[in-house]
């Protein structure tokens, strides 16, 4: 079967079962930041985009609280920048919703801390994520701005000592490829996190200009999935991933596995279903753009205010061109017609096929098991 065989799909028609509203939303609530990161994903000309007012995100959070979305998470750009931030808080919490927070952690003052003491803001709050890429400021600084390393090592300490629901996410790049044993030593030990996530810096945003400079190179990161493993045991399994190299570990194992029992296929694998996010989730960018996930800002759904959520939600060809992906078989990718892994393959993040190719149709390379394996080169899969 190849993509001309497929049959035709009316993409303004939802997938059965599909629930009539998000979950919840991802809402990037500005578009400027106080950092400058080397591999961000939210910079791709985003900040040229106007932050919407209070007044629409109070506007947009009552169209969520109609429709009994349960959770958003808050980021940006840098969430702390908004003025206004603690009255979107509110309105997230007037309108019956739970909310968490993405944030670089320089910004986190004693000022701020005791500002979540008001009304329900703690009480509503999962958890605040701060980003931390090396045990130490010459490692983290590298691929951040000068002297972000302290300020946010600060902030995630003032957190922690305050009991609040903190996490942590570590982006793997060639900068703290070797410093891996010492960043879960200072998040673990020493700052005393019970967990942190992984993930690796992709060609997104900034990391286009940067490329070669700052992507884990194929041995890079075939050495961070073998440390992130062993320290994964060593640490009773504190140390999460959902992408990168440590998700690819424990993916390439499981198919060892199975094809070491005789296996050639995975129930739910074959056909490209590695996005299952669009099927609870979408998001809303800083300027009231909705697309399906914010890591997909060309595939626009509609604007929050002028279109209902619930109308793109369930009909909008730009998300459900994402959920139907799931019906390509992974032989119908010439680059994969021949593939005898391909019973084992869901393809990969949409995101990077957008980003690499231009369309949503293929797989990203890195999370090829004949790429891991070393059996066919990064190229010969684009």
């Amino acid at each position: 079967m190849t993509p001309e065989d497929l049959p035709f799909r009316d993409l303004t028609v939802p997938p059965p079962g599909l629930s009539r509203a998000p979950v919840e939303l991802d809402l990037g609530i500005t578009g400027r930041c106080n950092l400058s990161c080397r591999y961000c994903f939210y910079a791709d000309c985003m900040q040229e985009k106007r932050d919407v007012p209070l007044e629409t995100w109070q506007s947009i959070l009552a169209e969520l609280g109609d429709l009994a979305v349960q959770r958003v998470c808050l980021s940006g750009g840098e969430v702390f920048l908004r003025d206004d931030l603690f009255s979107i808080i509110d309105s997230v919490i007037d309108n019956r919703m739970r909310y968490s927070i993405l944030s670089n952690g320089t910004l986190i003052t004693d000022t701020v801390i005791r500002k979540f003491d008001e009304g329900k803001r703690r009480l509503r709050l999962d958890s605040i994520q701060v980003s931390i890429d090396g045990s130490r400021a010459e490692i983290h600084d590298r691929s951040r701005p000068p002297k972000s390393f302290d300020r946010a090592v600060r902030g995630l300490r003032l957190l922690v000592d305050a009991g609040f629901p903190s996490t942590v996410r570590v982006t793997l790049n060639r900068y703290n490829i070797d410093d891996l044993e010492a960043i879960a030593n200072l998040l673990l030990d020493d700052i005393g996190l019970t967990a942190f996530s992984t993930n690796e810096a992709g060609p997104l945003g900034t990391a286009r200009c940067h490329g070669e400079n700052i992507v884990l190179s194929h041995e890079q990161r075939r050495t961070a999935m073998k440390t992130l493993t062993e320290l994964n045991k060593c640490y009773d399994n504190r140390i999460s991933a959902m992408a990168g190299p440590l998700a690819m570990a424990e993916m390439v194992g499981e198919i060892d596995r199975l094809r070491n029992a005789g296996k050639n296929c995975m129930n739910g694998r074959g056909v490209l279903t590695s996005c299952g996010g669009v099927f609870s989730k979408m998001a809303i960018l800083h300027d009231g753009t909705m697309v399906p996930c914010n890591l997909l800002p060309t595939l626009v759904m509609g604007v929050a205010g002028m279109h209902p959520i619930r109308e793109v939600w369930l009909h909008s060809p730009a998300i459900n061109a994402v959920r139907y992906r799931r019906e390509i078989p992974i032989t119908s990718i010439t680059t994969c017609s021949g593939c005898s892994y391909a019973g084992f393959c869901t393809g990969g993040c949409p995101a990077l096929v957008m980003a690499q190719k231009g369309r949503l149709l293929g797989i990203d390379p890195l999370s090829c098991y004949r790429y891991l394996k070393g059996e066919v080169e990064y190229d010969d899969l684009l």
